[in-house]
């Protein structure tokens, strides 16, 4: 059943019942006051003639006639007889009797023997009484049909009400049904941009609000999952690509050193490109671990690190390491980022690593760091012979020059992971030709302290 069935529902079955119970009360309230009046009407007659047997008679009888009461009088005799003296549009038929008489000498009540009345007794002397009876056949029909008015006000109350509710309700209505269907269909894998437009109520509004949340919430996880997955299998397909030359070779020569024949200068040659190739499987398999590690770091770190500091310590110990270079520093001081600070640790150390594997001995290097308009720059910069191609997306296990071969100590997986890092730290990275002459690296990155 739809929410809108559910409230209109609510809403007759709510209206009714107050109305009823409103209608109850004032039906109920209409019968006693009646049933008040007629009580008086005879009691006014029966006090005429209180104290005064003799003359009670024609007294109830005086009073009765000059206020014209719709009064039936009767006088009950000591043996059981009954004579009418005054009858009223709604006569009493029945006979009263002496029991009904004498039940009735102190208030107006009612007695089974003379239903649809109302009576009462006033001894008129000799052992005889005059019953006075007054009919409620009018109050029984009145508040029966005060009874349907009101049931039939009830109705058009409710009726009214759902209307007018409807009216009010519309656009919550139509925007709770929006927003049912949008949660059904995200449920069964629809993915949408945005929210149906809010158009209701601040309740409406809110229930919005965390819907959206909850979708975005919802749609992040399953980016996440779906980024773990493609993370893993890129890691598998990585290292079956990389570690199956280098697990070749060593299958080659543990079948070479195996043969008794085998001299004592291959046995050494074998057993040391044996080592070089477990030494290269060991830095791959470290380099694929911290692939993976950066593409499930969070999109946002709550760390700050003084960026100046970090980048002129990495510089400091690259000019320790290698006095032969000549290295210039650019570097402005106190700037920060929302980093880690072992991830821009490793990105320089990969980006001055490449310089001192790939390069002379004799060029120089310049690094520099600054703020250009609302973003951090690094740049790395130096005088090799730099690539052959400038501005590509680094790809994991691509050589940008063949002359960088496996035997310079490289897998291929530096440019890529230096590119990783800095979009792990809401930045990128581009290659283009250096003023020195060779290859320069700029890190853009967006401050977010």
């Amino acid at each position: 059943m739809k929410l809108a069935t559910r409230l209109t529902i609510l809403l007759i079955v709510i209206t009714t019942v107050v109305a009823l119970s409103v209608g109850w009360y004032a039906v109920n309230s209409s019968t006693h006051s009646a049933y008040d009046n007629l009580n008086q009407t005879v009691n006014a007659v029966v006090q005429s003639g209180l104290g005064t047997p003799d003359e009670a008679l024609s007294d109830a009888i005086n009073v009765d006639q000059k206020n014209n009461y719709d009064l039936t009088l009767d006088v009950v005799y000591p043996d059981g007889t009954v004579t009418q003296l005054i009858s009223a549009n709604t006569p009493l038929s029945l006979t009263p009797t002496l029991a009904d008489v004498r039940g009735s000498l102190s208030s107006v009540v009612s007695v089974p023997d003379l239903p649809g009345f109302r009576v009462r007794s006033l001894d008129i002397g000799g052992g005889d009484y005059l019953l006075v009876a007054a009919s409620t056949q009018s109050i029984s029909r009145s508040s029966q049909q005060l009874i349907l008015r009101v049931a039939l006000a009830a109705l058009l109350a409710a009726l009214a009400m759902v209307v007018v509710a409807r009216i009010f309700m519309r656009r919550d209505l139509v925007t709770m049904e929006g927003l049912i269907g949008f949660a059904s269909d995200v449920a069964e894998g629809q993915t949408y941009e945005t929210v149906p437009p809010n158009r209701g109520s601040r309740d409406v509004r809110e229930l919005q609000r965390a819907l959206a949340t909850m979708v975005r919430t919802l749609q992040e996880k399953i980016e996440v999952e779906s980024r773990h997955a493609e993370s893993m299998q890129m890691f598998i397909g990585d290292a079956s690509h990389e570690l199956r030359t280098p697990l070749t070779v060593i299958k080659g020569y543990s079948e070479l050193i195996s043969n008794p024949d085998v001299s004592p200068e291959q046995l050494a040659r074998a057993i040391e490109r044996m080592r070089r190739e477990i030494v290269r499987m060991e830095a791959l398999v470290s380099d694929l671990l911290l692939l993976a590690e950066i593409r499930e770091l969070p999109p946002k770190s709550d760390e700050t690190v003084h960026l100046s500091e970090v980048v002129g310590a990495s510089v400091g110990e690259f000019r320790d390491d290698h006095p032969s270079r000549t290295v210039v520093e650019e570097i402005e001081p106190g700037i920060q980022l929302n980093a880690r600070r072992d991830l821009i640790e490793r990105m320089m150390n990969n980006a001055l690593g490449n310089i001192a594997r790939h390069t002379p001995h004799g060029v120089p290097v310049r690094v520099s760091l600054g703020h250009v308009g609302e973003v951090v720059q690094l740049r790395v910069e130096d005088g090799g012979p730099g690539l052959p191609v400038y501005g590509q997306r680094a790809e994991r296990f691509r050589r940008f020059d063949p002359s960088r071969s496996r035997e310079s100590g490289g897998s291929g997986l530096g440019m890529s992971i230096m590119a990783d890092l800095s979009g792990a730290m809401n930045g990128e990275m581009r290659t283009s030709q250096s003023s020195l002459g060779g290859l320069c690296l700029t890190f853009t990155f967006r401050v977010t302290v």
